[in-house]
């Protein structure tokens, strides 16, 4: 094993997206993370198609460069089997809701009993305290309650789903491990491990960095299609002739006026910086009738060897030919437990000395149950009664 993390050891005890995709950048980066997994109740992203081989290929990617051992943490023997891991593992992270690992002993005031260097992390939709604590909750609600998604959409229709897990991903997962490695160098500094309560709407609210100072000073609140970046400018799609479309944002002067130099509308050029609503809605349409006289292609020659900042919407398969994805490696081809290999979506994490390492996809449910405890110490009878007992999978 190889990475800048290789020295962390993490038990991932989290299922569907935010805590597998945390723990996925610090595997990729080179961390021994080792999911308790459940038994008999199989985590909601192992049962999600298409499969490969049996195991769902989005499992495989979240999971890979992991290893799985399937306890029960309601029998006593699965617990005993966690605070034997704490003799080689000193990070946690856990995705129930609030209260419900203490509830099976192993919450972080318990564990710490063991490892008191264990540096411990929750991820949970509302954090550990507040009135939502306990409350159910998915991306798209984080996103609605944390005010994000009222602008995110057009006038005519509403707010809208974002493509992509905002809350999750960019809330959830990345302040997560970042929370983590500042905790690792704390502890590396002082000894001393701690708690990390990750709220993913807490998260998501934070993430409003151009937005929420103006309207915290003003006593507003951002509306849909009212501010610069989405959609209150010209900064925007439009579609060309053949039902294709470009990403218009070229928002400095210099960008706007070559831009529209391009579209044979040089009287245009001194209107980048105008947000009246009604001359918004002219200048946009005036771009769009541009844009909308040839194919995009067409657009895209012309605007090759220019700074203006305008760029094709892809799809994600245009996406993985483009060469900015190809040229930086984004796609790679990871060895899977049968022997084969899946194509995954790469680390974008670049490091000259320690680089990203892709040893093995995600695989079965309790894949390395047998190994993981032989390593603690564990012999083979103790592990097949704990087997016919179904304290592991």
């Amino acid at each position: 094993m190889s990475g800048p993390l290789q020295s962390l050891r993490i038990l991932d005890f989290s299922t569907l997206l935010p805590g597998p995709f945390a723990s996925l950048m610090l595997a990729d980066l080179g961390a021994d993370v080792l999911r308790i997994e459940s038994p008999t109740r199989p985590d909601l992203v192992r049962v999600l198609p298409p499969y490969v081989n049996g195991i769902s290929v989005v499992h495989a990617h979240l999971n890979r460069n992991k290893r799985s051992l399937a306890v029960d943490l309601k029998q006593s023997a699965g617990h005993d089997i966690v605070v034997a891991l704490l003799q080689r593992y000193d990070i946690v992270i856990e995705q129930f809701r609030p209260g419900v690992m203490q509830r099976l002993g192993l919450g972080y005031e318990a564990l710490r009993e063991h490892c008191p260097g264990l540096i411990y992390v929750s991820i949970t939709g509302y954090g550990q305290t507040g009135p939502y604590r306990d409350r159910a909750g998915h991306d798209l609600n984080y996103l609605a309650l944390s005010g994000v998604l009222s602008y995110n959409g057009r006038k005519a229709t509403g707010p809208q789903p974002m493509a992509v897990q905002v809350a999750d991903i960019a809330g959830g997962s990345a302040h997560a491990v970042i929370a983590l490695l500042a905790a690792v160098v704390h502890r590396q500094q002082t000894g001393v491990g701690q708690y990390i309560d990750i709220s993913m709407t807490d998260a998501a609210f934070s993430l409003q960095a151009l937005t929420a100072p103006a309207a915290l000073a003003e006593g507003s609140s951002p509306g849909l299609e009212g501010d610069t970046l989405n959609g209150g400018s010209f900064y925007d799609c439009y579609v060309c002739a053949d039902g294709l479309y470009l990403s218009v944002a070229g928002l400095e002067p210099q960008f706007f006026s070559a831009f529209v130099h391009v579209l044979g509308r040089p009287d245009l050029a001194g209107m980048a910086v105008v947000r009246e609503p009604a001359q918004v809605t002219w200048l946009k349409a005036e771009i769009g009738k541009a844009l909308a006289k040839f194919p995009r292609q067409h657009w895209l020659d012309q605007f090759a060897s220019l700074d203006t900042c305008t760029e094709p919407v892809l799809s994600f398969q245009e996406a993985c030919q483009h060469p900015v994805i190809q040229e930086r490696g984004m796609l790679v081809d990871v060895p899977d437990r049968q022997g084969g290999s899946l194509r995954q979506v790469a680390s974008p994490l670049r490091f000259s000395v320690t680089p990203a390492t892709y040893r093995h996809t995600g695989g079965a449910v309790g894949e390395d149950t047998d190994q993981v405890l032989q390593e603690l110490g564990m012999d083979a009878a103790t592990i097949k009664q704990w087997r016919q007992q179904g304290v592991l999978g």
